[in-house]
């Protein structure tokens, strides 16, 4: 009975709370930011943030033509930049995101510059993706694996969903192994970023919450072999800035 209660309690930052209210909750939280996510990746990153997706887009090295999955893709900044990649035939990719305000802001800016083919937008639970087996051939993930609830089963579906031959990319915040820059990093995320959230989105809690987050998500070893138990092989992880942020790939082979 105790070992099914604490199956039911799972982490929302430092805070204890039922699985099944969870995903409601950080649904929430990407509800109230959506219109300025992006603006707020800048400030909080002072714009590395897209060095790490450059070079996470050069790790995925999309190939003309192909079908590629971006789950949690949110705004669609992985996505447009898969798309554009190959301009001889462009990659065709499917954002996927259980919040329908991310999913709008994204589709939103690219009808604004006048883009409408290329990316599919799909509202959907990275724990349960409404796509068939074999789909894809290359699913990725950008700071948004933290976010769900049962990590090892959105593992298991972006496994499940890609051809065999096919790749796997994540992008996500890390633990830092340099020690100095450690202890400066931690001052910032909890003294500056939800003064930030406040001050740019209106929201210091969503911000409090979203630094939480990142000090909970698993270490660079622990999440690779995660990674590894959901069915993917020859898994390998580099880190950006540090281990700030670190970039996990593998194959389904």
């Amino acid at each position: 009975m105790v070992e099914k209660e604490e199956r039911d309690i799972v982490s929302f930052g430092f805070r204890k709370v039922a699985r099944n209210a969870k995903q409601g909750l950080v649904r929430s939280v990407f509800t109230q930011v959506a219109e300025r996510y992006d603006l707020m990746n800048d400030l909080m990153s002072l714009g590395v943030h897209r060095l790490w997706k450059d070079a996470f887009i050069d790790r995925l090295d999309p190939r003309p033509g192909e079908a590629i999955l971006d789950v949690a893709g949110g705004t669609g900044d992985i996505a447009d930049r898969a798309r554009t990649r190959t301009a001889a035939r462009p990659a065709f990719v499917t954002v996927v995101d259980i919040n329908d305000a991310m999913i709008e802001q994204g589709r939103d800016r690219m009808f604004d510059r006048g883009e409408v083919g290329g990316i599919d937008w799909v509202v959907g639970d990275a724990e349960k993706l409404p796509f068939a087996p074999s789909m894809f051939d290359a699913t990725t993930i950008a700071f948004g694996i933290r976010n769900v609830t049962d990590i090892d089963a959105a593992l298991r579906e972006m496994y499940r969903v890609l051809k065999p031959g096919g790749r796997f990319l994540c992008l996500e915040f890390s633990h830092v192994n340099v020690r100095a820059l450690d202890r400066l990093y931690e001052a910032y995320s909890f003294n500056i970023l939800p003064r930030l959230g406040a001050a740019v989105a209106g929201n210091r809690d969503a911000y409090t919450y979203l630094v939480e987050s990142i000090r909970r998500f698993p270490d660079q070893s622990t999440f690779a072999t995660m990674i590894s138990s959901a069915g993917f092989e020859n898994v390998r992880y580099r880190n950006f800035s540090g281990g700030i942020a670190a970039v996990h790939s593998g194959w389904r082979l």
